[in-house]
């Protein structure tokens, strides 16, 4: 039985690691073969977010398939996070990371509209190309059925879940926003702990998303039947989140900076 579970870990490791190669081979193919920087932002956005939804997707599986040790889910996301960091430089793959790029006016209206739909479409791809793997049941746990029912990861009352995936995209870009000046080596390890601390709190809630697209895509059929919850906590909730961290970091601390600035000199 432990060498069948064990087994079925492999496989589902092997999927993840696949889908990060393929990814990874499309992507230097585009490169070198699309010398539009449009066409590049938009198709490096697609595959990031692709890839990411993918692997979402697959680590589901693979955490049903692990020991009932809780440190191995957040262990399995770690390691994750780690390889999208490497792997994703340059993209966003998070419509709240465009919103806040947008809303720091660090990038134009037309490129964000741009890489919000590479999003969408990365996460519908990644919807069928999951859904085709699962066909082929290379294991017991890869089945059709797997996309096509709603699991729903909102365990709480609608308010509080909105206010996790609020605070969860809060805490996250901003937390971000002050890594920008770390070196890469150091910023990737930083961001996949904080993943995976966000996960660990609010995981057994809401999920812990705080992600619209790959939210869409987990969450497909749920979107379908509860759509107006979902819409709420999922795109609603990590907004606000973002434009709460803008009002307060580039207005509101700045304004009170300068206020004791003022009185200090009168």
């Amino acid at each position: 039985m432990m060498w069948k579970e064990g087994q079925n870990s492999c496989i589902s490791l092997g999927v993840i690691l696949g889908v990060v190669l393929l990814t990874g081979l499309m992507r230097v193919t585009f490169r070198r073969r699309v010398f539009s920087t449009v066409t590049r932002t938009f198709v490096a956005e697609l595959l990031a977010t692709f890839q990411l939804c993918c692997c979402s997707h697959e680590l589901q599986v693979l955490v049903e398939l692990g020991p009932s040790n809780p440190s191995w889910p957040l262990t399995i996301i770690y390691f994750l996070s780690l390889v999208h960091g490497l792997t994703l430089v340059g993209a966003v793959s998070n419509p709240c990371g465009v919103l806040e790029q947008l809303a720091l006016e660090q990038m134009p209206v037309g490129m964000s509209i741009l890489k919000i739909l590479a999003q969408m479409l990365g996460a519908w791809f990644s919807r069928t190309f999951m859904l085709w793997i699962w066909k082929m049941g290379i294991s017991k746990w890869h089945y059709p059925e797997r996309a096509l029912k709603c699991t729903n990861p909102i365990h709480i009352a609608l308010p509080e879940a909105f206010l996790v995936e609020m605070f969860c995209s809060f805490i996250f870009h901003s937390t971000m926003m002050h890594f920008q000046e770390i070196r890469l080596k150091f910023r990737i390890h930083l961001q996949a702990a904080l993943i995976t601390f966000l996960v660990f709190a609010g995981g057994s809630l809401t999920g812990a998303v705080f992600n619209p697209v790959l939210a869409l895509s987990l969450h497909f059929q749920c979107f379908q039947n509860l759509f107006y919850n979902y819409f709420i906590v999922y795109c609603l909730g990590p907004s606000l989140g973002i434009m709460l961290m803008v009002l307060m970091f580039s207005h509101f601390l700045p304004w009170l900076h300068n206020m004791n600035r003022n009185n200090k000199n009168a």
